[in-house]
């Protein structure tokens, strides 16, 4: 299941705002997260430093979305997105 914040949302509306080309590339990365989180081509992976403990997917070779992932409720937490260096801050 698939779980947002408002922040997150703010984040995705005005991420498409500024980027509207992204959108199917979005959702595509959304149903694919949702179906199958370890799908290859999200090039799902952990982070460390000060996001240890989040993951990370990629929508394109630009754009990442991080989260949590909390396998014991089968929970997937959005946190940020963005580009590759604001998703990760």
């Amino acid at each position: 299941m698939i779980v947002t914040t408002a922040q997150y949302e703010r984040r995705v509306v005005k991420l498409l705002k500024r980027n509207p080309q992204l959108f199917s590339q979005y959702a595509k990365t959304i149903e694919l997260l949702e179906a199958n989180p370890h799908h290859p081509s999200l090039r799902l992976h952990p982070l460390r430093g000060k996001l240890d403990g989040l993951h990370s997917v990629s929508i394109n070779m630009s754009h990442r979305i991080t989260l949590e992932l909390i396998v014991t409720d089968q929970e997937i937490i959005l946190i940020n997105i963005g580009t590759h260096d604001k998703a990760y801050r």
